[in-house]
């Protein structure tokens, strides 16, 4: 159950009458004892104000979605099943997009302490299981989306995997020396797909050669881009000798990809990583990643702990 300012009051060992002065901004409180009860207050996910929202309209018909960014097709493409599944519901979507490089886990918690809605999609944010725990103290519904956590609703794909087919189908073709167009490889995505990477390489009895992961030099979305594709491209054919195929980590970086090919009237083989709609229409070989399912599922997991509270 949410705490209340009783038990904020035996936690910080005051008085109830203390801890609504504090909330109150009262003048008679010392601020050693002001900061210990709104430090307790905080470590228990009391935020008064929602707390006043919320006997005020316990139901808000309202879900929201937390992105890093929304501009990526990758999420576009989950929005649409997210929204297929909202259609059949009087709820609402908001998106608010967490800016990556300003504290994920801070902005998430200002905005749940708000309580603007009734529950919260977590796509693609990353925490650690360390952070995530610590949202537990809200008790308020949460549904991981390309991500996993053991205390959460989650739904993700397994990058790993999808990473060794696509590099084994490759290699199966007879391909040995295989570039793979990476994003930002620290971002969690990457490093599974890495790791899948040089499964398929282990496979085949090929050893890993860090120097053919290659990622363009703008960074903007973790390289996810066209131009971060066409980047990285450009760099692979500088190398001697030239790789035999390429594995792309998106559709969309592969599209970058496909442009600095036909500049260069060179043509690799490649596999990309996606299967978004526009590729069957370049002809792009990629591995499916079931980004509408995963918005469905996704958001059916936060309705069904909206609606059942206790599980909380």
């Amino acid at each position: 159950m949410p705490s209340n300012i009783y038990d904020i009051a035996k936690k910080a060992g005051v008085s109830i009458a203390t801890v609504s002065r504090v909330f109150n901004s009262s003048n008679s409180v010392k601020e050693s004892t002001r900061q210990k009860v709104l430090k307790v207050a905080d470590e228990m996910g009391y935020h008064p104000q929602a707390y006043a929202q919320r006997l005020a309209s316990k139901k808000k018909n309202s879900i929201m979605m937390l992105v890093p960014v929304m501009s990526n097709y990758f999420f576009t493409e989950i929005l649409k099943g997210t929204q297929g599944i909202l259609s059949d519901h009087n709820i609402e979507l908001s998106i608010v997009n967490i800016n990556q490089g300003q504290g994920v886990l801070n902005q998430v918690e200002q905005i749940i302490k708000r309580q603007w809605a009734d529950g919260y999609l977590l796509a693609s944010l990353h925490l650690s299981e360390t952070e995530l725990v610590k949202l537990k103290r809200y008790h308020v519904p949460i549904s991981l989306l390309d991500d996993y956590s053991p205390n959460f609703d989650s739904v993700s794909f397994d990058n790993t995997q999808g990473a060794y087919l696509a590099v084994n189908y490759l290699l199966k073709k007879g391909y040995k020396r295989i570039a793979f167009i990476s994003g930002k490889t620290e971002s969690t995505p990457i490093t599974h797909r890495i790791e899948g990477f040089k499964k398929a390489l282990n496979k085949f009895d090929i050893p890993f050669d860090g120097q053919l992961i290659v990622t363009g030099n703008s960074m903007a979305r973790d390289g996810f881009t066209e131009k971060n594709g066409y980047e990285a491209m450009q760099k692979i054919f500088g190398m001697q000798p030239i790789p035999d195929a390429v594995f792309c980590s998106s559709d969309i970086k592969a599209i970058g990809a496909l442009k600095a090919m036909k500049d260069q009237s060179v043509t690799l083989p490649m596999v990309s990583y996606d299967n978004l709609s526009i590729s069957e229409y370049i002809g792009l070989t990629t591995i499916h990643q079931p980004m509408y399912d995963m918005g469905y599922d996704a958001t059916k997991n936060l309705l069904k702990r909206i609606n059942q509270p206790r599980y909380l």
